[in-house]
């Protein structure tokens, strides 16, 4: 006899006793009888349900679908790579105005393997934290984060009340600057730089002193500062025209003769508005840009480490 019969004569066994106990404790026998027979045919009847192949197979099913749910996890938002119709369109249009012809098929889909293999390795390397510390990655993910909320950005064109207001506080931008232009040699110590005065004022430079002479057109007197120092542009605006002097520069001393020298004038709006509109516009926009930064910078605590 295998195993499972002898459990199931053991069974059977067990609920023949069960069955004749309340007969041997005395009492009515036909009343133990009644009582006793709904048991036992609930009994049987669960005895033939799990005998049932069919409640086996669910079971098994069962078992199998939550083994495979704990081994085999659905794919979460972070593992599903959507090659959306637009993207292709993207590489589509890329590779047309690159080749001057349209993809094949083949050609798609190198492409979208290329990319799928790109934004995998990607997202692998930004789980591993390889992007940690490389200012290149982050300025890189900054700056195409920047992009996508300037696409954001919708600007409508200004009023003339808004255009007006904001002229009369840019309108540096536009006016005509106060040029000069002058002669200057090539930087020198001092007193080599006095030598060269002497022989230029008695006419007897040399000729390779002249080849290295440079002139300076309508330099803006605003950059004079930042290129040759504030001493230099305050000594060149206070020359006589057409006089050769000393002057020191950053880089060292030169004799410089003064040229000529234009005033500045002042822009009018009605001279320059589309090209102000069109600087209103970008100007506006990175407000708005700034505006939205500075809402997702309200989501964090900035902490400064002494």
């Amino acid at each position: 006899m295998s195993a499972s019969a002898m459990s199931n004569a053991a069974q059977t066994l067990d609920l023949d006793d069960a069955a004749a106990r309340p007969a041997e404790r005395g009492g009515n026998s036909d009343a133990s009888a009644q009582e006793v027979a709904p048991s036992r045919a609930r009994v049987t009847a669960l005895r033939k349900l799990v005998r049932e192949p069919l409640l086996h197979f669910l079971v098994l099913g069962g078992l199998i679908f939550a083994a495979d749910s704990v081994l085999h996890p659905p794919a979460s938002n972070e593992k599903v790579i959507t090659v959306s119709k637009a993207l292709r369109q993207s590489f589509i249009d890329n590779f047309d105005e690159d080749k001057q012809r349209t993809p094949s098929s083949a050609d798609l889909q190198k492409m979208i393997d290329a990319w799928v293999a790109s934004e995998i390795l990607y997202r692998e390397g930004k789980a591993l934290g390889v992007d940690r510390g490389d200012e290149m990655i982050r300025d890189r993910v900054a700056f195409k984060l920047q992009l996508l909320i300037f696409d954001q950005v919708r600007v409508p064109e200004p009023t003339e009340a808004q255009l007006r207001a904001w002229f009369a506080d840019n309108h540096a931008r536009f006016d005509a600057p106060e040029r000069v232009s002058f002669f200057m040699t090539p930087a020198t110590d001092e007193a080599t730089a006095r030598q060269q005065l002497e022989d230029i004022r008695g006419q007897r430079e040399s000729e390779e002193l002249r080849d290295q002479t440079r002139v300076i057109l309508g330099r803006p007197v605003a950059s004079l500062a930042g290129g040759y120092g504030e001493g230099f542009r305050d000594g060149l605006l206070k020359m006589p025209t057409g006089d050769w002097s000393l002057l020191q520069s950053n880089d060292g001393w030169h004799v410089v003769r003064l040229d000529a020298r234009e005033p500045g004038t002042p822009a009018k709006l009605e001279d320059v508005r589309d090209e102000a509109a069109k600087i209103w516009h970008t100007d506006e926009t990175r407000r708005q840009a700034w505006d939205a930064v500075t809402r997702l910078k309200a989501n964090y605590t900035i902490r400064y480490e002494p």
